[in-house]
């Protein structure tokens, strides 16, 4: 692979991935805008001087020089558009910055703490991106190590994951891989393409029920007031038409924890969200609370999901077909085990970001708790498999909170700021 030298950025122009070329069905080398660290260590080399290769807006590479081989994450954000480098405190070199001109799809970036222990490196994108590929390779000395982030348009993202879902049908006997001439559909109104349209499921699971009564204090029984409030905000969620809302319970009826998170888990839910009220002795604490799983948990979750996807990711029925279109099942399991431990990589961010959204717009339709954003260990919030978060709606032990959430005026106001919470929430998705 050769490099030149431009303003003080790399410009490779070998493919950034001969796999990824054969996906999109592209005959012709991909080029590739790169910007890259030049020297974390004087042991590493700088780039061979060769001529540059022809400015390439559609994707960007972007490669970080670190001292040691580290764990990392890696998000794409918008609002405003940026690819977030999460990492341990460790020392690293960034590449020349672009000045004022962007570099690919790169406009800036910059690197510092974002807690104790940890840092970021926050990259500012010209525009809609998807993190298409990432890796991480020891440097020749053994100790230090290159990440490397492979930035792409969101068009073209979109394009190569039609691509991979052209790849699966393809491999699974369904259908040729590639992409093939468009057929012509009848036309069919505005209002049935709304009804066939993709929406994202959201699970709605109000505590308790049955002989469970949950809290109770000033007339104000929990399984009652949270079961009412999570069916108002399923009606506002179902008035958008964006989303498709289930309940674990839309009676007074009494569901097991575990079956709770697995009736969401079985749906594929793009959300979950458990509807509580508090109690405790202190007459005073009022205000809503967000919990979501702890970290340590969160993490050991997540890998030992990742961990079995190799094998389940394809049925054994799923295996057969693939052999039966002479397709390679190994080929296939690993894209497609890749492509399920990139959204587990992702629930992570999701959920924190999905907490914040709720806090913002619920806020102002209620009072929080002080420092309202909080981890916990509960049964229906452990998975890995999709964003989950539970809401203590108020106190019942207190006296202004009890009577709110007993007010068709509180919870038409409050799930009204949940569901601008959630629109706000997938606008700007991680992805």
């Amino acid at each position: 692979m050769g490099f030149g030298r431009l303003a003080g950025v790399c410009v490779c122009a070998a493919p950034l991935c001969a796999a990824f070329a054969v996906m999109l069905a592209v005959s012709a080398p991909l080029q590739a805008q790169q910007l890259a660290a030049t020297a974390a260590s004087p042991k590493l080399k700088p780039a061979d001087k060769t001529p540059p290769a022809k400015a390439e807006t559609t994707r960007t590479r972007f490669i970080v020089n670190l001292e040691r081989h580290v764990d990392f994450e890696v998000s794409a954000l918008s609002q405003p558009h940026r690819v977030l480098v999460d990492l341990p405190d460790v020392r690293v070199v960034l590449p020349d910055a672009p000045g004022d001109t962007p570099v690919g799809l790169i406009k800036s970036f910059r690197h510092g703490m974002s807690a104790p222990g940890k840092s970021r490196v926050i990259i500012d994108v010209t525009g809609p991106v998807v993190v298409e590929r990432t890796e991480i390779e020891k440097g020749p000395d053994g100790k230090s190590a290159k990440l490397t982030i492979d930035i792409v348009s969101a068009s073209e993202g979109t394009a190569a994951m039609e691509a991979r879902a052209a790849m699966r049908a393809g491999a699974l006997g369904l259908g040729a891989v590639g992409v093939q001439p468009p057929v012509p559909k009848p036309a069919v109104s505005p209002q049935a393409r709304a009804a066939g349209a993709y929406k994202p499921v959201i699970v709605l699971d109000p505590g308790h029920g049955g002989d469970d009564s949950g809290a109770t204090r000033f007339g104000t029984v929990e399984k009652n007031v949270v079961l009412s409030f999570s069916l108002k905000l399923r009606e506002k969620l179902n008035a958008t038409g964006r989303y498709k809302v289930l309940m674990t319970r839309d009676t007074d009826t009494f569901i097991p924890l575990e079956e709770r998170r697995e009736f969401a888990e079985r749906h594929q839910a793009a959300l979950f969200m458990a509807i509580h009220a508090d109690y405790t002795a202190r007459a005073s604490a009022r205000g809503a609370t967000i919990y979501s799983l702890r970290p340590q948990m969160a993490d050991s979750l997540r890998r030992s999901a990742q961990g079995g996807l190799d094998e389940s990711v394809l049925s054994g029925k799923e295996a057969a077909l693939v052999q039966k279109a002479n397709g390679d099942v190994g080929t296939v399991r690993s894209i497609l085990a890749d492509l399920a431990r990139h959204e587990l990589d992702l629930n992570r961010e999701r959920t924190s970001v999905f907490v914040r959204s709720v806090i913002n717009f619920m806020g102002g339709s209620t009072n929080l708790m002080d420092n309202p954003d909080r981890g916990a260990a509960f049964v229906v919030l452990k998975t890995a498999k999709m964003p989950s978060i539970l809401i203590e709606l108020g106190y019942i032990t207190n006296a202004e909170d009890a009577q709110q959430l007993k007010s068709d005026q509180w919870r038409d106001k409050v799930s009204g700021s949940i569901v601008t919470a959630i629109d706000s929430y997938f606008a700007k998705l991680p992805r």
